[in-house]
Order: structure tokens, then sequence, then C-alpha cells
């Protein structure tokens, strides 16, 4: 019961919207603000009892407490090592970031990608901290974490050797703003060596919440170039590295100065005039803040003097930072990876977010572990999935009209895992053909073996590999899929994300991102919605759309819809309400729009009866020409805005009606205690609100 219950309690917070970026979750329930009050208070600097300065915050192995990498390692704050330190310094550059002595340079290559977006950097790095005013020896960073955002604390006190930083540091020595966020970072995975190896694509992930898609360069589709600028436009983060093909070639260095095994940031994407025509040319980062590209189109190769100088770019420093022609790039780099981030990430209107489902689950020995296909009599055990395609897109490589998604399953925590001699478990997901079935149109279902030894899968993850995320990008025709994740061998516990991208948006998913951003912008420091900002999103939302018509929600039904949905009696929306509320609203559009059979836009008298059956509500001729007295314009259609405020009603007072009718029966009786209830629900929420004058 107690895993239950956890498992509502979480429900309940993510309806609340604890977890989003905007109202993260407070990591090991450490408070930023009030421990930093506590520190001034005080008089002294923060010192983490859940992170401490302490050998076993470093590592286990390599990095443990007996190991030659650690000894001599002192824990000192900025202050110690420089006469004024920063925090950040005219804004996070990728300067700002030089790999130390762990091997997390895929991490190093994600952060140094998160400086080209102020934004998402923006996500990861609160405002407000600094070494000046109100410092107390506290910081704090937010991190996405399978599927919710996270608020970590850490003190600043750092590792030392030899009188330097021992992990990341800045170019100039001075700005901690990356070596504290690396921290964080480590805390979150029980230590700073529980980083050590990685790909670019996990920190990117953690940073912005997106999902990210790896292209093997060797077999990269004819448009790959133009892939990669779309991506950096639309503000993706994005690295590549070069194979190995011993431990030997581990991070060694070849005659023009690349790294082998080694992750790099992809920053930039242009076309410049060169000997009367274009080249393509890339902009790279090594995270070590040196060793750079020394062949064609490095810093002060003799190709930029072709090219004229307002084309040039500042590319003269031992930064790490280097371009190279796109041709080149192919040749020397075996790998890509592009991480694409969610809608709520995404603040410009150039850009169209794809729309995104979460789903959260657990293999356990002996339930739910069933183990690849290769087992089929314990394959159809794990955790199984419905999803719904619903509009077409066009495949860019082969213009085949279907539904384009990437979907990742992710396996949680196991970097945690080190620790106790755990690592990666080997994992993927297959995808199965549902419509047509008996169950079509389900989301809580659980298919037996039968079905499993009967039908062949319809795609599948690329491969099964043991690495924290499986992702794959497909294009599939419009229905619904049953999703089964599994790991490869069955009896192996473990917690899993599965999330799934549209790049072409359903209606409803469209609408709900925006919807959710323009909350938490009109919703303010109390997080609460008026009646009139609510009308204000309403507007902006669905003035964007050409397919429903519809005058706009008036300050009275949008009056009506908070004082339906506002539990507290205080005549506002917080989150979790407002998030009932657009379930509601999205669940009127998708009838409203299945029943606009001659696709006006409006709903008429007849299609109205047909939405009415398919919503449930069972209503004789009478009330039926209420509805269409009161709903209708004068030419018998009924518009989007009128359809929502008369659902809304029809659903509370059959709400109502059956609270006074406990046993089914079909009849209520009103005695004096409902009577003075009813009385108490008039006066909070208005004559509207009435069971009586309901409609």
């Amino acid at each position: 019961m107690a895993g239950i219950a956890s498992t509502l309690a979480k429900r309940r917070a993510r309806a609340a919207g604890f977890g989003t970026n905007a109202n993260a979750i407070k990591y090991l329930n450490q408070d930023f603000e009030e421990l930093r009050s506590q520190a001034l208070s005080r008089g002294q600097l923060f010192s983490d009892p859940t992170f401490p300065a302490a050998p076993e915050s470093l590592g286990f192995k390599e990095l443990g407490p007996n190991s030659s990498k650690t000894r001599g390692v002192q824990w000192k704050r900025p202050g110690e090592l420089c006469s004024s330190p920063q925090f950040i310094v005219g804004g996070a550059t990728r300067t700002d970031i030089c790999q130390g002595a762990l091997g997390d340079c895929w991490l190093l290559a994600a952060i140094a990608s998160l400086t080209q977006n102020v934004d998402v950097m923006a996500r990861v790095v609160p405002s407000n901290q600094s070494f000046g005013d109100n410092y107390a020896g506290i910081f704090h960073f937010q991190f996405w974490q399978f599927g919710e955002w996270v608020d970590v604390v850490v003190d600043d006190r750092l590792p030392v050797k030899d009188g330097k930083l021992l992990f990341v540091h800045s170019e100039e020595g001075t700005e901690f703003w990356s070596a504290l966020m690396e921290k964080a970072y480590a805390k979150v995975n029980g230590c700073y060596e529980a980083l050590s190896g990685g790909s670019t694509s996990e920190g990117f992930e953690d940073f912005t919440g997106g999902i990210a898609e790896s292209y093997e360069l060797r077999k990269a589709p004819t448009n790959m170039f133009q892939i990669i600028q779309k991506a950096l436009e639309a503000g993706a983060l994005l690295g590549c590295s070069i194979d190995i093909t011993s431990a030997a070639d581990s991070e060694a260095v070849t005659r023009q100065k690349l790294v082998k095994g080694h992750a790099y940031s992809l920053t930039g994407a242009t076309e410049v005039h060169y000997r009367g025509g274009l080249e393509k040319l890339v902009r790279l980062r090594n995270p070590w803040g040196q060793v750079e590209w020394t062949g064609a189109w490095s810093d002060n190769s003799s190709e930029w003097s072709y090219v004229d100088p307002s084309e040039r770019p500042n590319n003269n420093a031992e930064d790490g930072e280097f371009w190279m022609s796109f041709s080149e790039f192919m040749r020397q780099y075996n790998r890509v990876e592009i991480c694409t981030l969610t809608p709520d990430a995404i603040t410009s209107d150039d850009v169209k977010p794809w729309s995104v489902c979460n789903y959260s689950g657990t293999w356990r020995r002996g339930s739910t572990a069933g183990g690849c296909r290769n087992y089929a009599q314990s394959f159809w055990q794990n955790p199984q999935y419905v999803i719904k395609l619903d509009e077409e897109d066009k495949d860019p490589n082969d213009n085949q009209a279907g539904c384009s998604l990437v979907m990742g399953l992710i396996q949680k925590n196991r970097r945690r895992l080190r620790k106790e001699g755990e690592d990666m478990e080997t994992i993927g997901y297959a995808i199965y053909t549902v419509r047509g079935q008996r169950f079509s149109g389900q989301r809580d279902v659980r298919l037996d073996k039968n079905f499993f030894l009967t039908h062949g899968q319809t795609a599948r993850s690329e491969t099964f590999i043991n690495l924290r995320e499986v992702s794959t990008r497909f294009h599939l025709p419009p229905g619904e899929y049953l999703v089964v994740p599994s790991t490869f061998e069955p009896n192996k516990d473990g917690d899993f994300c599965l999330r799934v991208f549209s790049e072409k948006m359903t209606e409803t998913h469209e609408v709900d991102a925006s919807f959710r951003s323009l909350f938490v912008k009109l919703a303010g420091s109390d997080m609460l919605i008026s009646a009139k900002e609510l009308r204000t999103i309403l507007n902006k939302i669905i003035a964007k759309r050409t397919d429903i018509k519809t005058e706009g929600f008036s300050l009275e039904t949008c009056r009506v819809l908070v004082n339906l949905m506002d539990d507290s009696g205080d005549g506002m929306l917080g989150l979790g309400e407002f998030a009932t509320l657009w379930k509601k609203i999205q669940k009127y559009l998708n009838i409203y729009k299945n029943n606009d059979l001659d696709h006006s836009g409006t709903i008429s008298s007849p299609e109205l009866r047909l939405t009415l059956k398919e919503a449930g509500f069972t209503l004789n001729d009478t009330i039926f020409q209420v509805l269409v007295a009161r709903y209708a314009a004068p030419d018998l259609t009924v518009d989007f805005d009128d359809f929502v405020a008369c659902f809304i009603r029809l659903e509370m007072m059959f709400r109502m009606f059956k609270k006074c009718d406990p046993h089914g029966t079909g009849f209520m009786e009103i005695d004096f205690q409902m009577v003075r209830r009813s009385t108490f629900t008039f006066l909070k929420n208005g004559m509207n609100n009435c069971c009586m004058c309901f409609i």
C-alpha cells in the first residue's frame, strides 16, 4: 500500500504543478531560500550535511578514499582560492568550462552547448546568486530527472589539489558557476566519480528535459547539414565525437589535434562565400578549453583570407573552439547527438515545439520484469502502454505521409548504484499495432501471452543496449500502438521513464503546450489565475486556430469556469485546478472536432445531439430544446466557447445529481440539509451553480 500511496501522492503533486521547472521539487527536501536565510541569521557559511566535504563525495574506486588521485585533496571555498571570486561574469560562456581530472567530458560538452541558449541556461542556473550581497556559502541548480525537475542545493566547498580545482574550472580561474554546477550534478548522482564516462545526450536531457537522437555519420541522411542547422536554429543542443577502436585510443590526440573518444560541443553551422562558391562550415568546441583542430578552416588558417571580413567569425583565441568544413567534419567524426527541447523550454514564437507524453514504470523480478521478445513465456508480463497517433506529417527523407515521433526509454538512477557495484541494464522496447482489436481506445491494458505469440511487432528500438536511454525516431501510420519496454533478460529490477515526442502535434497537445506557458507567465508569484487572466489565456490560444469558430470566451463564461473548478472558494484557480479544467477543455475539443461533420468550425444542432451522446449525457427533448435556445446562434450553430460553457455546466449538474442519488435510483430527494448545502454553493459560486438553474 505504501507504494500505491506514494504513486498517488506523486500524481497529485504533478497535477498541482510540482516537478515543473517553474515549481521544482526540493531535492532531499532542502529549501535554498530557507537554508540561506538560516545561514545568514547565524552568521555562518552553509555546510551541506547531505553531500559533505569528505572522501565519499569524491568517489568509490578510482576516486576512492585510498586512491592516488585523491591523496592530498582539500576542500576550499572560492574565497580561499582567489581574492575576488565571481559566480558569473558577463554571462555564462563556453570558455567558463575547462575539464579537470574527471572523465566527464560528455557532461562538460553538454554544459558548453547549454551556454548557447540563454533561456535554457536560466532554467538550470537560477538567477540572483553571487558572492556579493546575501552570500552565505550556498548555491542551487535545477536539473531534469526522469520526468520532473529537482532543485539541488550545494555548499561552495570545492575539491582542490595542489592549490587548484581538481575538476571543472573556468579559464580565468575566478568564475565558479560551472564548478558549482558540476558539484550539484555529482550530488544528484551520488558522487563525482559516478560522472565518469557517459553520453553527451545524457547531460543534454538533464539540463533541458528534452529528448536526444544520435546519428551515425557514416550512415547519415543526405540532408545532415540542414538537420544540424535546423536543430541549432530551434535551440537544440548538439554534441559530436570520434569513435575509438581500442582502449589505447581513448582521448588520443590525432596529428591534426582532434581527440578520439572525446565529447565535443557542436555550437554553430553556417555557409560562407569562398572562391566563387559556398562553403559549409561547422563550429566545434573541445571542453578542455584547448587542443584545437589545426587543419583547413582552423584558427588563422589560409582559407579565411578568401572570405569577406563581414563573414569571418572571431577565431583567433586558443579557447578550444574552432571551425572546420562540413565535408571534413563528416570524414573525421563518427557521431552527432541532437537534443530536441520540450515545449516549455521554448520561448520563441518562431519555433514549433514538439508534444510530449511521459510514462513512469518499474520492472520487478517475478512480476513485471519479463525480458525481451526472446523470452516468449514471460515477455507479456512487462509494463504495457498505449499511445495514439492522429495527425500525419511528411518524412523529410522520403516525403511519405505518416506520424513522426521519437520514443525514448530511460532507466532511472543507475549512476547512483555504481557505488554498490551496479550499472546500466541492457534495455529496449517493442511496438505493436492495436488498431481494430477489441481493446482499441483503452489506456489501461494488459494483453496476455497469446497476443504476443500471435502478433508480430510493428517497430522496435534500434537496439537493446546498456545505456541510460534508448531512443529511436519512427514514422508510423496513424492509429493506436502498444509499447512494451523491457530489459533484455527477465527478472532484472529497475525503474524507467518512457517518453514519446511527436513532431507533428495533435491539436490538444499544441494548445496544452502554449496554455501551460501562458499560465506561468500570467499567474505571477502567487501561481493563481483569475477569471480575467483565464479569459486572456483562452482567447490567446483559440485565436491561433483556424479549424474552430468562436467570438472568444466572454468574461462571464470564464467566471463560470473558475467558479465551477474553484475548490478553495477564493475565486481563483491554482495550477492543480487549472490543470483539471484544461483537461476537460481538451476532452471537449476532441468531441467538438469529431462531430463537426461538415468541417464548418461550428456545431449544428443535429451535431450537438451527437456530441452529447459521445460525452455520455442522456437528455430528454425538453432539456435539449433549452440547450439549443440558450447556446445556439440564430443560424442554429454553436461556437466553441459556448460549447465549452454548455458542457461544463452539464457535467457539474450531472455530478450534483449523482451526489443526491447515492444509490443510483434515477431519482433524488432533497431534505433540509441538502437545501442548506445548496444555499452555501449558491453563495460561494453564484447563481449559475445552483442545481435547479444550472443549465
